[in-house]
């Protein structure tokens, strides 16, 4: 097996950049080439019909068969000029990936010819064997029906030569079997409850769209070494490795220049996505070694994250052409930063303004503190919650971890905004508001400033921070679907405000004027929400203890975090928001214990059979390697001084011994609490035994093999190591 670590080493070292052919035209000409486009529509479907389909897109109006015919048939001709001759409903499982099945245009006729059909009832459902994607106990296993239905929202693309339709995945009894049906539910409660605040100070706002814009962070790997890692293969991520003696502690390739063969790679995907009509914009080297960020324009949330889960499929396609491959594990290298999906959220109006940005004049500022501080009381409320929905088996490497967020939600603010709030609590509201005769809003100086972009450090182990013009949710997983938080984070903030609107209303029907009942209500909230507030440090102990006394959810292990999914206040906040049913969210939370139990359950198997097949005999090798020396020393000397030449190789001897049995022993002891983990009945208390009993023991493992890394023979150890991994590019 050695001999393959050093042919995947020799077959990295040859690999050269892959020269990629740049399109003549500029991105502004071939952007969304691949996408049926709302300039595409004009030219393939008939002016009667485009006012009604863009009725439907844009207000969420019913979609009649007539519509989706005449949509069906200039899809068609749009995708079958380009080449397309499959197509497919293209949706978001459980699973945390997309899914797809491919179907040819062709269809045969009774009298034996073929003919090539795309109906709008082909359009608009389908009904996908979906009986082996995860689903909570919604659905029987016997019962394979699951319906995928178009979203019109999101355009059509074309992949290779396969049309893709971007669809909802339901159960027949219409309950939610995937991400994206759920955050369309939370955008639209997002906006009717942000519309009716928007309304106490400009009744001209009729539509609150929320808006993300990702930072996807990965890691890449030469395939040949890669190939040699069964772990990275089988699991994502090094389930063993001794840290290089290099690795980012000099942080010098954080911004740094970007490797040739890298740089191709990013040319490659950048017009891939340009294509597919996703706006990358960003990209350079992160943090640790090979590791790198590629970041995209804003845009509205569903669409954006649509566009997330392309890129990252495209992602792994394009970097097989390179010889590269993409690791998107959020930690797939101990001893180094792991990867994150920054989610950058906000929310807008058709008017143009951005609700979390600050305004020209205390009215608007007014507005912006309002939309702010119900966004502290949402996260307050739900901060158990925020964080089961970007907890994982996979992202629970990173949190907690000096690196990466906390495993605590909490909302860095600034200096600026947090001595405003401050300011805002202890102000009078008599003093404070002023009206004119033109009913024109006042506030004094002292109660609402002059705000201005924060210009003070962000504070990076904030997971929930504010960045000038909206909120950065730094704890999502850079493999995850960031649909699961922004639904989460939608429906928690639209309840808020519905809670907001109801509380100023009932001071103005006591005859509280307008102004002062609002003032009045952000006060008290400030104050309650107070505790979710914290600018330090996210990643000392003493904030641990600090954020236990201000009750904040400090606990760390994963399946207990899911729990949140079906606390009482979750499961009243979703039925309010009408964004998902009780058994909707015992489903999900079902799948989520079922995923990690999975998991934990794979890399224990991957972890047993390579330290047996792999560590334990190259470590025994050497073992003897060194026995022999000891008793050629025997033979070759007098005891003595054979005892005095000897005692290294007789201390390495003793260390290899100690290590390789209680490899042994721990994977023995693995593989009885699996058994007795897997006996178990319910998916809770399998995955809290797994996170109990399996983990801890693949830790005291790696460690054992991590140091043995560092006593064998380099030429005897048979899977690439770290400084390969890392630097090797």
């Amino acid at each position: 097996m050695s001999k393959l670590r050093f042919k995947a080493l020799e077959d990295a070292c040859s690999h050269k950049p892959v020269a990629v052919a740049t399109p003549t035209e500029r991105p502004s000409v071939f952007f969304g080439k691949m996408v049926f486009t709302r300039e595409k529509m004009k030219e393939y479907i008939a002016d009667t019909i485009l006012d009604q389909l863009f009725d439907v897109i844009d207000n969420g109006k019913p979609l009649s068969r007539d519509i989706a015919n005449s949509v069906a048939m200039g899809m068609k001709k749009w995708a079958s000029e380009l080449g397309a001759t499959h197509y497919t409903h293209w949706f978001q499982p459980l699973t945390g990936g997309t899914a797809e099945k491919h179907d040819g245009f062709i269809d045969k006729t009774p009298e034996g010819k073929v003919l090539e059909e795309f109906s709008g009832k082909l359009l608009y459902q389908q009904e996908p064997d979906a009986s082996s994607f995860p689903n909570g106990g919604i659905r029987n296993t016997f019962e394979a029906r699951g319906y995928s239905a178009w979203d019109p929202s999101s355009p059509a693309f074309i992949v290779g030569d396969t049309l893709c339709i971007p669809t909802i995945f339901v159960a027949y009894t219409g309950e939610a079997l995937d991400y994206k049906t759920p955050l369309i539910k939370s955008v639209s409660a997002l906006d009717k409850a942000a519309v009716d605040v928007c309304r106490y100070f400009d009744k001209n706002v009729s539509k609150v769209t929320s808006f993300l814009g990702w930072e996807q962070e990965y890691f890449l790997v030469d395939e040949a070494l890669w190939a040699a890692r069964p772990d990275l293969m089988l699991t994502g991520r090094t389930l063993m490795g001794h840290d290089s003696a290099k690795n980012q502690q000099l942080e010098d390739h954080y911004f740094g220049s970007i490797p040739e063969r890298v740089l191709q790679f990013m040319t490659d995907l950048e017009i891939e996505s340009l294509k597919l009509g996703i706006p990358v914009k960003t990209r350079h080297n992160e943090v640790a070694p090979n590791q790198f960020e590629l970041a995209p324009v804003y845009e509205e949330v569903n669409l954006a994250n649509d566009h997330n889960l392309l890129l990252m499929s495209v992602m792994e396609r394009v970097a097989r052409h390179h010889h590269f491959r993409v690791l998107l594990h959020e930690k797939p290298f101990g001893g180094v930063n792991g990867s994150g999906k920054h989610c950058n959220w906000s929310m807008g109006t058709n008017t143009g303004v951005n609700l979390l940005a600050p305004g020209k004049n205390a009215a608007s500022n007014l507005q912006f503190i309002t939309f702010l501080v119900n966004v502290l009381m949402a996260v307050h409320k739900h901060n158990g919650l925020l964080k089961a929905s970007i907890s994982s088996a996979t992202n629970a490497h990173r949190l907690g971890a000096n690196e990466a967020p906390p495993a605590i939600i909490s909302v860095f603010l600034g200096t600026q905004i947090t001595d405003v709030l401050d300011k805002l609590e202890k102000a009078s509201a008599d003093k404070g508001i002023v009206i004119n005769a033109k009913k024109e809003m006042k506030l004094g100086v002292a109660n609402i400033p002059e705000i201005l972009l924060d210009n003070t450090d962000r504070n990076r182990t904030s997971p929930f921070a504010f960045t000038g013009n909206r909120f950065e949710f730094r704890a999502v997983g850079s493999s995850a679907n960031c649909g699961g938080a922004m639904l989460a984070i939608n429906a928690a903030v639209a309840e808020q405000l519905i809670c907001f609107k109801k509380d100023v209303d009932t001071l103005i029907e006591k005859g509280e004027p307008k102004e002062r009942a609002l003032f009045a209500v952000i006060k008290r909230y400030i104050s309650a929400c107070k505790a979710i507030r914290f600018d330090g440090n996210g990643y000392s102990d003493e904030w641990k203890k600090e954020a236990e006394k201000r009750g904040l959810d400090c606990e760390t292990s994963v399946p207990l975090i899911f729990e949140h999914y079906i606390s009482p206040d979750t499961i009243k906040m979703f039925k309010t928001t009408n964004v998902l049913s009780e058994s909707e969210l015992h489903s999900r939370c079902e799948v989520k214990w079922e995923t990690y139990t999975k998991k934990i359950q794979i890399e224990s198997r991957v972890l047993g059979d390579l330290v047996m097949n792999h560590i334990v005999p190259v470590s025994s090798r050497y073992q003897s390697i060194l026995l022999d020396n000891v008793v050629r020393m025997k033979e070759a000397f007098d005891a003595k001084e054979a005892k005095e030449l000897a005692a290294q190789d007789t201390l390495i001897i003793r260390r290899i011994a100690g290590h390789v049995t209680a490899i042994v022993s721990k994977v023995d002891e693995m593989l009885a609490a699996r058994k007795i983990a897997n006996r178990l009945v319910g998916e809770r208390a399998k995955a809290i035994a797994y996170h109990d009993t399996i983990v801890p023991l693949m830790e005291e493992i790696r460690k054992h093999v991590d140091e043995l890394e560092m006593i064998v023979d380099d030429e005897m150890w048979t899977l690439p190591k770290y400084r390969e991994l890392l630097f090797i590019r």
